[in-house]
């Protein structure tokens, strides 16, 4: 690692020498640590010899140990016989597709359902930070967990990586950290990754494990969970895959209002439509359009350490055996027919009435105006939202630099959200409040509230024309950015 850092030295004490002559922009907002580890981390992420995506995902996959105050116990959900899980999404897809109904051949390239794999989370108190977890079964150790858990919470938890970097393992301080302050316990979902399993093989395997949770198979262990003590959460690619789930239960509910009797064939057991909804949707950070159409993707760059989206200006990672795809494409987690498909850029779902209510935490990101559109989208559908914008903060921050003050603030904003609509200490939800819309100060944590119709940088049509112009100029000039980690 030193030795990676040597090149950094230079970059690093200019960017220190500017924020002490408070000339750099950012020397306002942050300190001189972050703005240095930013600017460092922004390096990394645009090498000049990049590395091909399979050796990548072995080095960021890579488990790092389980220690210290954290239960884990890994359950993997077994395939649900027949294609129950596959028939409904290919039902929800279908019915979200505007314009020319998808080809066949397109449908019929769709993965199967399989097992998914998840980690229980939970806190693990009364030892010290380098303690192991017992020699014991996944049972066992899940079983203890249980006798710590405080509330009937559950986090089902979609991690980030651009949908073909990170897993479970890499997050598991945030999902330890979400269990400990809400008392409950996260369910971790070890989704299928891209370019491997491209889309829907993701929100398959969400679907798969919100089922389980709710109807447990045989040999689960855990007993069935009450959807109004479930929170969908996620960051990054993993807020998209959070909110792709809830499109998905929201379309096929609407398609079961329309024409009843629809079930869903899960281990032998037809289950009944509408699905129920979770509590909420805890999302950080949310990965929202596949095509980069918004000025923030370009115009946020300084605050961010993701770079800004100039694809055609780095090299392509070298071949490997996953990638370049066959049949080939362009982008690395869906087919280029699909990117603007509302369950792979969310900005384009038409409708999220009747959602369950939203927090949303952004900052002064790439990814920052497409926050913006989705929150006064839910907002105009009738959905409570409440939307927390962090002055100069970067992508992901609460969970990259877990010390400022501003990631405790985002924290405490996160919890409290998820204790208060799925249920806190006694298992009762408290009253549900009103939409919010705050941008918390950098420094002070002064809180400001933002009025709804200033919120979004244009309007929805706008939006979409932008959208759909993106996805032109990416067939016609060579694809979107594969290779930018929306971590």
């Amino acid at each position: 690692m030193i030795l990676q850092l040597l090149p950094k030295i230079p970059l690093a004490a200019r960017v220190a020498l500017l924020h002490i002559l408070h000339i750099s922009p950012q020397s306002k907002y942050l300190d001189l640590t972050t703005e240095v580890t930013i600017a460092v981390l922004r390096s990394f992420l645009v090498p000049s010899k990049p590395m091909s995506i399979t050796q990548t995902q072995k080095l960021v996959n890579r488990d790092p140990g389980i220690k210290g105050r954290i239960w884990v116990a890994n359950y993997t959900a077994p395939a649900s016989p027949g294609s129950g899980i596959r028939d409904a999404l290919i039902r929800a897809i279908n019915g979200l597709q505007e314009g020319s109904p998808l080809p066949s051949e397109l449908l019929d390239r769709l993965p199967d359902a399989g097992p998914v794999e998840a980690e229980w989370t939970g806190y693990r108190g009364g030892v010290p930070g380098d303690a192991k977890l017992p020699p014991t079964s996944e049972q066992e150790k899940y079983t203890e967990m249980m006798k710590e858990v405080k509330t009937p919470i559950t986090v089902l938890y979609c991690h980030g990586g651009a949908y073909y970097l990170m897993d479970p393992c890499t997050h598991r301080p945030a999902t330890k950290k979400l269990a400990r302050e809400t008392g409950g316990r996260c369910y971790s979902v070890r989704y299928r990754l891209a370019p491997q399993h491209p889309f829907p093989a993701a929100v398959m395997d969400a679907l798969t494990s919100y089922l389980t949770l709710l109807h447990p198979p045989p040999d689960a262990f855990h007993s069935p969970v009450k959807p109004e003590h479930i929170i969908f959460a996620g960051d990054s690619a993993g807020g998209n895959l959070a909110l792709a789930l809830l499109q998905t239960i929201l379309e096929l509910n609407r398609q079961a209002a329309s024409t009843p009797g629809q079930t869903i064939h899960w281990h032998g057991v037809d289950i009944p439509l509408p699905l129920p909804l979770p509590a909420g949707i805890q999302v950080t950070s949310p990965w929202l359009d596949m095509t980069h159409s918004s000025p923030s993707c370009h115009g946020n760059a300084a605050y961010d350490y993701l770079p800004a989206l100039n694809p055609h200006d780095r090299p392509s990672p070298p071949p490997c055996p996953v990638w370049p795809a066959s049949p080939p494409r362009k982008n690395l987690y869906v087919a280029d027919e699909l990117a603007a498909h509302p369950l792979v850029t969310l900005l384009m779902a038409r409708s999220w009435a009747g959602a369950p209510p939203v927090y949303m935490s952004t900052g002064w990101e790439l990814l920052a105006d497409e926050d913006k559109l989705l929150a006064a989208k839910l907002h105009g559908d009738g959905v409570r939202v409440v939307f927390e914008e962090y002055e100069a903060m970067p992508h992901c921050f609460a969970l990259m630099f877990k010390d400022l003050e501003e990631s405790k603030r985002c924290w405490r904003g996160m919890t409290d959200f998820i204790k208060e609509v799925a249920g806190g200490e006694g298992g009762k939800a408290q009253e549900k409040g009103e939409s919010s819309f705050t941008t918390v100060k950098a420094r002070t944590l002064e809180e400001v509230p933002i009025e709804v119709g200033k919120l979004a940088a244009y309007e929805e049509g706008v939006m979409r024309e932008r959208i759909s112009n993106q996805v032109k100029k990416g067939v016609e000039v060579g694809g979107f950015d594969e290779t930018v980690a929306k971590l």
